[in-house]
């Protein structure tokens, strides 16, 4: 995120995460970042969350480029299957990302329902802090820069003075 979130606003983010894995007794982790890789909150047991953060950050890059090149239009979500488990990656507003880690029993349906609509909250909760920290920037007045012509320094010549012991 280019401006990260208030207290409060991680908290609400954080509470959803919460709420989203309490509905959800099979996810093992929850994680909120931005797009730039850097945690806005997390529910992960176990997991570092800037390490994952970080590697979220670097498969939507990959992902994100294969949705252009195949003309499939803007990234939405990601999902990848391992031996034990999934990895669901999902588009959260402007500049965040909603990372949910699930077991292999998991409802793969009900994963991408829940995620969809915790990524839509977290992308509102995100993206109104964003506004709200730009709102509480002084705005930059237009600067017109005038340029100044410099003028030539002179140089002075020394003139055949004579004093009266040079003679």
């Amino acid at each position: 995120m280019a401006a990260e979130p208030g207290s409060s606003d991680r908290e609400a983010v954080l509470d959803e995460l919460r709420r989203l894995r309490s509905r959800m007794p099979q996810l093992t982790g929850a994680l909120a970042a931005g797009v730039d890789g850097l945690v806005v909150a997390h529910d992960l047991p176990g997991v570092d969350p800037e390490g994952l953060a970080a590697l979220t950050a670097a498969e939507l890059g990959v992902a994100v480029r294969v949705s252009d090149a195949t003309g499939k239009g803007e990234l939405r979500e990601l999902l990848v299957r391992g031996e034990d488990g999934y990895v669901a990656t999902y588009a959260a507003g402007r500049s965040a990302v909603l990372t949910l880690l699930a077991e292999d029993r998991v409802n793969v349906g009900r994963l991408h329902l829940e995620g969809r609509r915790a990524a839509a909250r977290i992308g509102e909760l995100v993206d109104a802090a964003e506004d709200a920290a730009k709102a509480l920037r002084p705005a930059r007045a237009a600067t017109t820069r005038t340029r100044t012509t410099r003028t030539p320094r002179t140089s002075t010549t020394t003139t055949d003075a004579r004093t009266a012991t040079d003679s």
